[in-house]
């Protein structure tokens, strides 16, 4: 299974993982059995947060996926902005905690920059990463100048990802974010990597790119975006799938290989737009 080092934290993490972003809306039977059987094909990374349902996508949906095979996953979730106080920070933590019945997460996220004092969020990051609550942390939805502060805040080498939104129809972190993190050593984790519903169609010129690839290598359109979205070794997906079918596609991308040729047509087919200076975010 292919893996990548995580950012700054020397750890192995499988480039694919799965979300679990209003995995509430979805049959929590169905949801749960779907991120097993992704377990069980290698996409150990798996990522979470307090905002999924209120808690209930932890509690119900993820804790019981992970039941009795901890040590297998990577464990991510995130706090609210509006949670971001330094207490706020270690509350919010211990009832994720609570809900996903573990004694620590291996990444922990503040989900979007917010209005408290990052100094006061990162603060209880790194307690929390003394008191081996934590693994590690990073941060989500950050453009440049705010990954610039948080830096300037922690030091180098603290931040182990930034969790962006990242499909074939936005790219624009390739212009600025994705190279700003790989100079800094700070992974880039791509949520919503199909678009959330926006998928490229078969009757767009993108997507009659993607089919052919696809037929080409017995793939599917869905598998050769995924690839595609992987191709740097900074860059991490987490596609949701709740259900077994969709966690099977997923985990097959991994076996899945393009050409420098394919990946320039999928390249050309989706061009970078341009930065505006602010993340897009869904």
């Amino acid at each position: 299974m292919e893996e990548h080092v995580f950012g700054s934290t020397a750890v192995n993490v499988r480039v694919i993982g799965q979300g679990t972003w209003q995995m509430e809306n979805d049959d929590r039977a169905g949801a749960v059995r779907a991120l097993q059987v992704g377990l069980e094909l290698g996409l150990t990374h798996l990522d979470t947060a307090e905002l999924y349902g209120r808690g209930r996508v932890e509690e119900s949906i993820v804790a019981e996926a992970i039941a009795g095979r901890r040590d297998e996953v990577f464990l991510v979730s995130k706090v609210m902005p509006s949670h971001g106080t330094y207490e706020g920070t270690l509350k919010a933590c211990e009832r994720s905690l609570q809900r996903l019945k573990t004694d620590r997460l291996d990444c922990y996220l503040l989900h979007w920059p917010g209005s408290h004092p990052l100094e006061d969020t990162i603060r209880a990051f790194e307690k929390l990463v003394k008191d081996g609550k934590l693994r590690s942390w990073g941060v989500s939805n950050f453009s440049v100048p705010e990954l610039e502060e948080a830096v300037q805040i922690a030091g180098p080498g603290r931040i182990a990802c930034n969790q962006v939104l990242y499909h074939l129809e936005e790219r624009t972190i390739e212009r600025n974010v994705l190279p700003w993190c790989e100079r800094a050593n700070i992974a880039v984790v791509g949520y919503s990597p199909f678009g959330n519903g926006d998928f490229p169609g078969p009757r767009t010129q993108g997507g009659r790119i993607l089919a052919s690839i696809a037929q080409a290598h017995g793939a599917t359109p869905h598998q050769v975006a995924l690839r595609f979205l992987i191709r740097r070794p900074s860059l991490f997906a987490i596609p949701k799938a709740s259900r077994e079918v969709h966690a099977r596609d997923n985990a097959a991308a991994l076996s899945l290989h393009l050409s420098a040729e394919e990946l320039a047509r999928i390249d050309g087919a989706f061009p970078v737009g341009p930065d505006t200076g602010e993340l897009s975010i869904i």
